[in-house]
């Protein structure tokens, strides 16, 4: 990845909106979701929702695909990985047991179950 991308990519992701639309993505992999559904997922108005992911987009973060009348988003996961394969390249110093487990999913944590009485 080269600088350029980087930086646009980031800059798409610097941003509360882009950065809670790309992270609702990832969790509804590999199925994606529609434009509406990520409109009111976040609260945000469908033409305001419609620029964010314009943006994500042309950073290569998002990919779209129309199914029926609808125009499906997804994350664009092999660019994200390369992105943070970008950031931490050389990470300490070449000795990459160091940064480990940086580019890890972490576990979904586990919810604490109520206790009614």
């Amino acid at each position: 990845m080269e600088s350029e991308q980087a930086i646009l990519a980031l800059a798409a992701l610097a941003q509360s909106t882009r950065l809670g639309v790309f992270r609702l993505l990832v969790k509804h992999e590999p199925d994606g979701l529609a434009a509406g559904d990520i409109a009111k997922a976040l609260a945000v108005p469908q033409n305001t929702m419609s620029a964010h992911l314009a943006i994500l987009a042309r950073a290569g973060l998002v990919m779209s695909a129309r199914k029926s009348r609808s125009i499906i988003y997804r994350a664009n996961l092999p660019a994200f990985q390369d992105l943070t394969s970008f950031m931490v390249e050389d990470c300490c110093g070449g000795r990459a047991e160091l940064c480990a487990p940086a580019a890890g999913c972490k576990p979904v944590r586990a919810r604490r179950a109520r206790i009614t009485a």
